[in-house]
């Protein structure tokens, strides 16, 4: 077991403290001696809009189930206003989770539906209708679909009756577990604008789990990488694209040029021998790394327009990406890069070319 101090027993009635909302301290999740979660540590903060990524089986859909009360941690603490809920059951929790499948109540109508917390607690019924159009008004549902079967309503639509049903338990907390992931793009990149709007709004503390890298670069305060059961970095969206903690991070955030280098005395060699000019990074371990540049960091060299760093190679292939374009280059040596660009900077030329990238726009990482 952790050595940290065991927190109070859980009692909805003790008063808020100035402790982060959440607090996890050492947690693992263990399914017949293999750790789902492993040790994982996190404050969040109050109103903060937290996303959890990571490849399939990493383990964020556990730690989510955890943190909603579906799962006990097998050791360690996490806590809720510094009261321990380890084995406080969803039900007894003031948070609430809005699943993948969003769980509607196919019999009911939108209004029933947003109002089944409500009725829940007793409340009278005039207040649940004022406090259901309430709740629609606020996520952009027309009043007249109070009356409308839930089962006639759109994907959207439907998205949107599960976050107003959410709201009408005024949790503290709202747990997200993919609720977007079957929508198509249109109407996605409009949902995540809208969840961010309402975030803003509400002041609620969203805590949201998701496979789509862009809803997390769009949507968060901060994002949390997992792999293999471990938080591998957690940061604002700036800084997991800007600076990644390794190689998995930044290969997982989109893609990237990985040039492969060995440490010497006055610093990174390329494999063929040439030194490498490149920002600090990591304290990185041993005498091999990893340099890293994003597509957009890297550009065609002129005689008028030099760089740090440069590599020769020729164009194999160009991609429309809409107001940019990105082009496949191949080097001498075989490796490939890309190059992303604006459209009004679309390369006019062929054969051979020169690209580069300044030492400002990588970084070393390990792994």
């Amino acid at each position: 077991m952790s050595s940290v101090a065991s927190p109070t027993p859980f009692s909805p009635a003790a008063p808020k403290t100035p402790r982060p909302v959440l607090q996890l301290v050492d947690v693992c999740k263990l399914f017949d001696g293999f750790a789902a979660v492993d040790g994982i540590s996190l404050d969040i903060d109050e109103g903060e809009f937290v996303t959890i990524v990571g490849p399939s089986g990493s383990g964020k859909t556990t730690l989510l189930r955890m943190l909603a009360g579906l799962e006990s941690p097998s050791d360690g603490y996490i806590t809720l206003r510094g009261e321990l809920i380890n084995d406080v059951p969803s039900n007894r929790r003031p948070t609430c989770l809005v699943f993948q499948s969003l769980a509607l109540f196919p019999h009911m109508t939108v209004g029933d539906n947003i109002e089944f917390p409500l009725r829940v607690r007793k409340v009278a019924p005039d207040e649940r209708r004022r406090r259901a159009l309430e709740l629609m008004a606020k996520v952009r549902l027309p009043e007249d679909y109070y009356a409308k079967n839930v089962m006639l309503c759109s994907g959207g639509e439907k998205q949107r009756v599960a976050l107003a049903r959410a709201f009408a338990y005024d949790p503290d907390v709202l747990f997200f577990d993919e609720p977007l992931s079957a929508l198509d793009y249109k109407l996605k990149k409009l949902l995540e604008k809208e969840l961010k709007d309402l975030h803003r709004e509400s002041g609620k503390t969203f805590v949201y789990i998701t496979h789509s890298l862009e809803e997390a670069m769009v949507m968060s305060d901060r994002i949390g990488v997992m792999r293999a059961g471990k938080l591998v970095q957690i940061g604002t969206p700036e800084q997991i694209y800007t600076a990644p903690a390794d190689r998995f991070v930044a290969e997982f955030f989109g893609e990237v040029n990985v040039i492969p280098v060995r440490r010497s005395a006055d610093g990174w060699l390329r494999r063929d021998g040439r030194p490498v000019a490149v920002a600090p990074g990591l304290a990185i371990a041993g005498d091999e790394a990893s340099v890293v540049v994003r597509p957009e960091y890297m550009r065609f060299v002129t005689a008028e327009a030099g760089a740090d760093n440069t590599i020769s190679g020729t164009i194999f292939n160009e991609y429309s990406l809409g107001s940019r374009l990105q082009y496949q280059v191949r080097s001498r040596t075989g490796r490939t890069f890309l190059v992303e660009v604006p459209r009004a900077a679309a390369w006019k030329g062929d054969g051979e070319v020169t690209i580069g990238w300044d030492a400002a726009s990588a970084i070393v990482v390990g792994g």
